[in-house]
């Protein structure tokens, strides 16, 4: 039995003092990550967490939520990391939902995350925002790590589709660890010189499977960034030698702007990057290009959820790359194209991917419906062709999620709270293209006769209600949605115009 613990504990043996996590002037070397979270472990024991118990983690990109994540491991619970940027509401439901009762968070949380524990019944326990911390008198730092089996769950990512409220999926030990091995290993080669850039959100599983639990895995550094952007992270880049950035196609395109308006692209101050790694959403070829002459580095993207630890097709590094693709399925994993009914389409079809391997959950927290596997195949709901050499080309997505900017935002969670506005009738949210962000938020409301509501007051509305990435900037008040026959709203046709 091996825990996912064990990342932090093999590097901290076998590189005490090198680096292992930065935020602009804390350094924390592998020995002292471990000291720290060693010391959380007995915190959390000493508070009642037992093996197998959910602990929720609401911190921005900061040393303390490593110092945690792996605390929380080591005293045997289960991590269930939250977006700081959720508001009470949205907060609380994952604390029920998930079981959790108690919750880690950072100061600069603490207000949204105090009122969720307060709703759903759970303790808030509010970290020092520089200091790691104290252990209870009496108690010894916890050596190792508490035994867990390959298939217990270690981590529960909260991820939705379009319909119903998030769902947790319950990522085991096995998962996790086979899935940051591979990444580290055969994906990004990585050795413990290397520095990866740490400005992907940690909560989310891009972030803590590919840059920090595949910098732990192979004794490398982690320098963090709280909050992209563009200028800040070529500053840091710069400073800290960053050698393999990872980042969604809206961080590229970001950093290629920035360079430019400074005069640095191709220039000596841009930093030297060997490897760039894109997910998250399609990354457009010309912005691939531009990115590898800018900063001579090489661009791989692949293709990854929540549910699949996350990676499960990538452009491999020792192989032939198709700009536009996803790449073909890593160590591990198998990837077909299935029709509606299950069975894969024919060579050349366009179908759903399922995927089956050793980074494929155990399932949700809660199973509700039609079966999340079958016979070990999730299936994604994304959809897509495959060319004669095996490479995979995402064509849509065959439900109506928007990504933002990176973020999943689930189009019936803003319409619930769109709905609870006293002068709104009907609504309907669907992504538009951005130039930025990929994709923005718009909201198609009709309002109930009598009633009056400006666009920026709806706006307001939604704000003050959900997560500063979800409400929607467009807002467009109208008569009508459009319909089917059955009813139901064509959302195609709002984003379409016809």
């Amino acid at each position: 039995m091996t825990t996912l613990a064990t990342l932090l504990l093999d590097s901290a043996a076998a590189h005490p003092e090198r680096v292992a996590v930065r935020h602009d002037d804390t350094a924390l070397t592998y020995a002292r990550l471990d000291g720290a979270s060693a010391r959380l472990a007995a915190v959390l024991r000493d508070r009642g967490v037992r093996p197998g118990d959910p602990v929720a983690l609401t911190m921005p990109n900061v040393p303390l939520f490593p110092v945690a994540y792996y605390g929380i491991l080591r005293a045997g619970g289960v991590v269930v990391p939250m977006n700081p940027l959720l508001k009470a509401r949205e907060a609380a439901f994952v604390l029920r939902d998930s079981g959790a009762r108690l919750s880690l968070v950072h100061p600069l949380c603490a207000d949204e995350a105090g009122r969720a524990a307060a709703e759903a019944g759970a303790e808030c326990l509010v970290t020092d925002a520089d200091a790691f911390p104290a252990l209870p008198r009496g108690a010894r730092p916890v050596a190792g790590a508490e035994a867990r089996a390959d298939d217990d769950t270690a981590v529960i990512l909260y991820t939705s589709g379009t319909t119903g409220t998030p769902k947790g999926a319950r990522l085991t030990h096995r998962n996790l660890l086979t899935n940051a091995a591979t990444t580290a290993e055969t994906l990004l080669l990585l050795g413990p010189e290397d520095v990866l850039f740490g400005g992907l959100p940690l909560f989310h599983a891009f972030g803590q499977t590919c840059a920090m639990n595949a910098a732990f895995a192979a004794g490398a550094a982690l320098t963090l960034l709280p909050r992209f952007d563009a200028g800040r992270a070529l500053e840091v880049m710069r400073r800290d030698r960053v050698s393999v950035f990872l980042g969604v196609p809206t961080m590229l395109s970001a950093l290629l702007r920035d360079g430019e308006r400074d005069g640095e692209r191709d220039g000596p101050g841009s930093p030297r990057i060997r490897l760039a790694v894109s997910g998250g959403a399609a990354l457009p070829v010309e912005v691939l290009h531009g990115f590898e002459r800018a900063f001579g580095a090489t661009v791989l993207e692949g293709y990854g959820l929540s549910e699949t630890s996350p990676v499960a097709a990538f452009n491999h590094p020792d192989r032939p790359r198709r700009a536009g693709s996803i790449g073909t399925p890593v160590r591990g994993v198998e990837l077909r194209l299935v029709g509606d009914d299950g069975a894969e389409v024919e060579p050349g079809a366009v179908g759903e991917i399922a995927v089956r391997g050793e980074n494929v959950m155990k399932g949700y927290v809660h199973a509700s419906g039609a079966p999340a596997l079958v016979d070990g195949w999730f299936r994604t709901g994304d959809l897509a062709r495959v060319d004669e050499d095996g490479f995979y080309f995402v064509v849509d997505r065959k439900k109506d999620l928007i990504i933002r900017g990176g973020y999943n935002v689930y189009p019936r969670e803003v319409e619930e709270v769109l709905y609870g506005h006293r002068a709104i009738a009907e609504c309907a949210v669907v992504g538009v293209p951005h130039h930025r962000h990929g994709e923005e938020v718009a909201a198609f409301v009709v309002l109930r006769p009598g009633e009056e509501a400006t666009p920026e007051e709806i706006r307001a509305y939604a704000r003050e209600r959900v997560a500063a990435y979800k409400y929607p900037r467009v807002v467009r008040v109208v008569a009508e949605l459009p319909k089917g026959a059955t009813g139901k709203i064509l959302k195609r046709a709002l984003v379409t115009g016809r």
